[in-house]
């Protein structure tokens, strides 16, 4: 045993960079195994996976099933734990956000196996452990966490891993599975869900983030995001507040992100939101308290009232490109 399965769930009709940075690390684990990758892509948008063939995988299951229509944690999991036993793998990973929070514990328990969630890095100590790195103390510290057992539940940042080159072939099967798998006293009612006019945060090249220091006032930020073609974000305290809707939130509690570009405008930087975007590759703050903790992880810094400054940077922009 092995080999390593990747559960995904796409969101949209093409996989997204979370999914197939996800596929990076179940390879990454795989060659250090010594085993093969397979990847099982589950929801409605089951095929979205596979419309782009990834160098390095083995197969593609496609898990085409009523309950998985509207899937629920669940659900999901029992989808999972029934592929991952038939194929007898060493490692089930899968993409620590929300969906994953809910199925993959289910997952561990149906397995009987131990969960690693938010790695960032793997190394196989030896052929009955697998040793993880994670962060923990806010990301202030990196825990080496050992698992053992025949197989093991593992859910990873995808901003901590590449994605993989594409392949220009890939062997696709449907995925067999129960009749049932959603509990037969539940059923789905709605999904509530924010539509973006701008890019996701987990997959922006370029994020504006705005905090306290904003009063509330978004315009700037926006103008800003859509001047760059950027994501906007928040944190905690702009969410709690009622400024921005939960979906915007950056940090421990809310989205983790590694941007090439993060501008935090007007936003202190608590320990728990350096948590979630001090891996960006560049980080721009604009704060008028010279002591913001956010200048000490800033690549660039201005020490200014945001309301003065993000209208000179977005005149000089557009003066740029003219």
């Amino acid at each position: 045993m092995s080999d390593t399965l990747i559960a995904l769930v796409p969101s949209g009709p093409q996989a997204s960079r979370s999914d197939l940075a996800t596929i990076g690390f179940g390879l990454a684990v795989a060659g250090k195994l010594g085993g093969a990758c397979d990847v099982l892509v589950l929801g409605p948008h089951g095929g979205a996976a596979t419309n782009r063939p990834v160098q390095g995988v083995r197969r593609f299951f496609v898990a085409d099933h009523p309950d998985l229509a509207h899937p629920t944690g669940e659900a999901l999991a029992a989808a999972i734990a029934y592929v991952a036993k038939a194929g007898r793998y060493r490692l089930i990973g899968g993409v620590a956000n929300t969906t994953a929070r809910d199925s993959f514990p289910r997952v561990a328990a149906r397995l009987g196996a131990p969960m690693v969630s938010d790695v960032v890095a793997f190394r196989s100590a030896d052929p009955e452990k697998l040793c993880f790195t994670k962060p923990c103390f806010s990301g202030n510290l990196l825990a080496e966490v050992e698992a053992a057992g025949p197989t093991v539940v593992a859910a990873c940042r995808p901003s901590a891993f590449e994605p993989p080159s594409a392949s220009d072939a890939a062997t696709i099967e449907n995925a067999a599975l129960p009749e049932r798998l959603a509990h037969s006293r539940k059923k789905f009612v709605e999904a509530q869900r924010t539509e973006l006019s701008r890019p996701e945060l987990t997959e922006a090249n370029t994020i504006v983030s705005g905090g306290r220091g904003t009063k509330g006032d978004f315009k700037l930020i926006e103008q800003l995001a859509d001047l760059l073609g950027a994501a906007v974000g928040a944190s905690r305290a702009v969410v709690d507040a009622g400024w921005m809707p939960n979906d915007f939130q950056v940090g421990q509690t809310g989205k983790v992100v590694a941007p090439k570009l993060y501008i935090a405008c007007g936003l202190s930087g608590a320990i728990q939101h350096l948590a979630g975007m001090r891996n960006s590759k560049t980080i721009v703050a604009i704060n008028k308290d010279s002591g913001a903790p956010i200048f000490e992880v800033a690549d660039y810094g201005l020490v200014a009232d945001l309301f003065e400054a993000i209208p000179q940077l977005i005149a000089a922009i557009q003066k740029g490109r003219k």
